[in-house]
């Protein structure tokens, strides 16, 4: 082990601005001589990743605990605090993982000593809930305690800015260059409680936020009339897998009329641990809606839900024709994009200035569906904190600008504004409104997306992700990333490669005449191969889990649907 992570351990053991009881667990770690956790928890300082903190939860310098929460919000505050004189305001929400609620009182009690106004949830609640807060008090900067989807020993931080969205530049490097500059722990404020609220600067957020959440979604139902006489139709199997879609997916339900709303009850209590989940609370993973699946195919339902721990992504299984369909992340996608369009268009409601926005790993099909409708596609990097930041690109060049939809893949959806993250609790109220419409229609989601198929094109989406734990993770993430970029050029195996983009650089290198142009955008850690047979493939490594992420994309236009899907 090299010397400056022990001698790190060590003085952190040393310092009484730690507990006693977490320096003593330490002070065990070092006399055992358990170098692999020493290694693992002071290796490196955390590390602001796509939106904030996230790791496993402990004790130390890479750890997730109540110090390092402490210091990310001191380091918020001063920066917030940089761009205006007074009147701060902050906004704090948390899930149901180990500490949340905890952290999220000491990141209140930072900001309360730096004189903010401090708005907290009095219960756990959603991130799509937490950026509407930030909106709706206008603060200058919220919190989301949470490590989404990860596993249950993990715990995180997402940093959200004055438009409700996750810090982007500059703000987000300011922060993480203050972060890393303070190096006394005594130098972050911290005030106690009793006094935060004596002084009242601490709020505690009541029911009057979630009923003008819920009125907002009311207010974009395309066809209220269809679920106010066919809503109980719809037949429905919901899991929050024990997080915080519980309470709000259920009472919009009620709100549209979909009563026949059922939830599995040994997955809807609270529980850090995620004890009745198969795997990770994850609702990309199938063995994650396990429970709902199975009940949903033996009543004959239409449909089953599953939202992740802090309630922003979506899974959506079909019951085609007795057999369970998963849709993935493309595909509700489209489901949900080519109903607003048809709706808005009956409206006559598609203004000039309609837009819709993607990351650049979603199905290139939106685009062509949007263009079918004379309305453009944006694509922005992997992340709704760069849809957002795109949203208030185009809303200061063009006050008249009108926001459709926005999308990523890993199941992430924001089909309207006012939350400027994704959200699953609306998300799933528009999917209900979608599925209801098909059902009259005597279809099935899967026959829907077969219509759209024929209609646009046929387009098939892959994802390979590889984990790779720790630093030694960290770096053959790296190195993979390093051959790609470095040793790829002309072919692929037997495919011919005909433009590499290279998104950390900008440059897309066109292969046949060997030209390079810029590329528009942020820059990040991202490679995209254009092949000759219609095919793209993207490599990206996560921002919030130690993974490394492949997808493959194709889409085909001629012949019939079996055709495409053949040749697909």
């Amino acid at each position: 082990m090299k010397d400056n992570v022990m001698d790190l351990a060590k003085s952190w053991s040393q310092n009484i601005y730690f507990d006693q009881e977490d320096r003593d667990e330490l002070i065990a770690l070092i006399e055992s001589n358990n170098q692999n956790e020493i290694h693992e928890r002071f290796y490196q300082s955390l590390k602001f990743g796509t939106g904030g903190l996230r790791s496993i939860i402990g004790f130390g310098a890479n750890r997730m605990n109540k110090y390092n929460v402490r210091k990310a919000t001191h380091a918020m505050a001063l920066v917030a605090q940089r761009n205006k004189k007074n009147n701060f305001r902050a906004c704090i929400s948390y899930d149901c993982r180990q500490f949340s609620k905890e952290f999220a009182l000491e990141a209140a009690l930072v900001f309360c000593a730096h004189g903010f106004e401090t708005f907290i949830f009095k219960e756990l609640t959603p991130t799509p809930l937490l950026s509407y807060a930030v909106r709706y008090y206008e603060a200058d900067c919220g919190i989301m305690i949470t490590a989404s989807h990860n596993p249950k020993q993990y715990n995180g931080f997402k940093a959200y800015w004055n438009d409700g969205a996750q810090v982007t530049p500059p703000h987000d490097q300011e922060i993480i260059d203050q972060f890393n500059d303070i190096t006394d722990w005594n130098e972050i404020p911290l005030l106690s409680q009793t006094d935060a609220q004596t002084k009242g600067l601490l709020h505690w957020i009541d029911n009057e936020l979630f009923d003008k959440y819920y009125g907002l979604i009311e207010n974009e139902v395309l066809d209220i009339e269809m679920c106010k006489k066919h809503g109980n139709e719809l037949k429905v199997v919901f899991t929050p897998l024990h997080g915080t879609g519980l309470v709000p997916c259920q009472e919009i339900a009620k709100r549209l009329f979909f009563t026949s709303f059922d939830v599995i009850e040994s997955q809807a209590i609270f529980d850090s641990s995620f004890s009745n989940v198969e795997t990770t609370p994850n609702p990309e993973d199938p063995k994650a809606l396990k429970l709902a699946v199975a009940q949903m195919i033996q009543e004959n339902g239409d449909l089953a839900y599953g939202t992740d721990p802090d309630c922003d992504r979506l899974g959506v299984v079909v019951n085609n024709k007795g057999e369970p369909y998963y849709l993935n992340g493309n595909q509700i996608g489209l489901l949900l994009l080519d109903y607003r369009l048809k709706k808005l268009k009956e409206k006559n409601l598609i203004g000039p200035q309609a837009y819709i926005l993607k990351s650049i790993v979603t199905s290139p099909l939106q685009r062509t569906i949007g263009e079918n409708f004379g309305v453009p596609t944006y694509d922005t990097l992997t992340g709704f904190k760069w849809m957002a930041q795109k949203i208030l690109e185009i809303e200061s060049e063009n006050k008249n600008a009108q926001f459709i939809f926005a999308s990523e893949e890993s199941f992430g959806y924001m089909p309207y504004n006012f939350v400027r993250d994704k959200d699953a609790v609306a998300s799933m109220a528009l999917m209900n409104e979608v599925a209801l419409f098909h059902k009259i229609e005597k279809r099935s989601l899967v026959d829907a997306l077969d219509l759209i198929y024929e209609e646009y094109g046929f387009a098939k989406e892959d994802l390979i992700s590889y984990t790779f734990e720790g630093s030694e993770g960290q770096s053959k993430i790296n190195q993979i990333m390093s051959f790609f970029r470095n040793e790829v050029h002309s072919d692929f195996h037997d495919f011919e490669v005909e433009e590499k983009l290279d998104f950390e650089n900008l440059t897309k290198t066109l292969i046949k005449n060997n030209t390079t142009e810029k590329i528009e955008m942020t820059s990040s850690n991202v490679l995209a191969f254009n092949f000759k047979n219609q095919t793209t493939l993207f490599l990206r490594p996560s921002g919030t889990e130690p993974k490394i992420k492949f997808y493959l994309m194709i889409q085909k236009s001629n012949g019939s649907i079996e055709e495409k899907k053949l040749a697909a």
